[in-house]
């Protein structure tokens, strides 16, 4: 990867077009757990999501593995999609963006009242 490729972020747009191709050949609900698999994990992204490619990567190796092993869905993953994708992401303990974003409003209010305060 060249600076380039990473400051366009091109090198993850080549990576997630190529996920999206693996996800293709899964079974149907395969596909469809993919499909909240994504937007489960999402709020636990950067700014780029650079952070959950590897995560993304390892889950659709796990559906993709499961799938070739004929289980099914509900047998890999169960029915809590979202306990999954937070554990995946670092526990019940990790943070969102709208977590990140929420502290940094709270730090910059307390210190703008601390300004008028005092």
């Amino acid at each position: 990867m060249n600076f380039w490729e990473t400051m366009t972020g091109s090198d993850l747009t080549r990576e997630w077009k190529a996920f999206e191709v693996r996800a293709k050949a899964l079974p149907a609900d395969y596909r469809a757990a993919w499909e909240e698999i994504k937007g489960h994990l999402s709020p636990y992204s950067d700014f780029t999501g650079r952070n959950l490619m590897p995560i993304f990567d390892s889950a659709l190796g796990l559906l993709e593995e499961t799938a070739a092993d004929g289980r099914s869905i509900h047998e890999v993953l169960g029915d809590d999609i979202e306990g999954f994708c937070a554990a995946l992401a670092g526990g019940e303990g990790a943070r969102s963006f709208r977590g990140r974003w929420r502290e940094q409003l709270n730090r910059n209010v307390a210190r703008k009242l601390g300004q008028l305060g005092g």
